[in-house]
């Protein structure tokens, strides 16, 4: 297996794992951050931007987990390096998004 296809694994991760907290507000009919807001992440984009979005993001990490390589579910090395890509991305996003919705402890008031 060749390198490259460990490095899509791991970005398709961080795709997929993007796909929840987009789709899940737009679907719920919430606001939430995207890169098309203004300030870029920080501002919040409509529930049809973040469905698309989200939809968009689940469709490049199928294409990099699913059309690139042969991923094995049953390969440890390949699922633990798109978990690893999922888990970065989720603490990331927890501490980023925290900062605006109340769940970022080390905030100041």
């Amino acid at each position: 297996m060749e390198w490259i296809n460990y490095v899509s694994y791991f970005f398709g991760g961080i795709f997929l794992a993007n796909t929840i907290p987009h789709l899940v507000s737009g679907m719920m009919g919430h606001a939430f951050q995207s890169p098309f807001a203004k300030p870029a992440g920080k501002g919040l984009s409509s529930s049809t931007v973040n469905v698309l979005w989200g939809a968009f993001s689940m469709a490049v990490g199928y294409v990099l987990i699913v059309r690139v390589g042969s991923f094995d579910i049953r390969n440890t090395a390949h699922v633990a390096t798109a978990g690893i890509g999922v888990l970065l991305i989720s603490l990331h996003s927890a501490r980023h998004f925290g900062q605006f919705h109340g769940g970022n402890s080390s905030r100041k008031p």
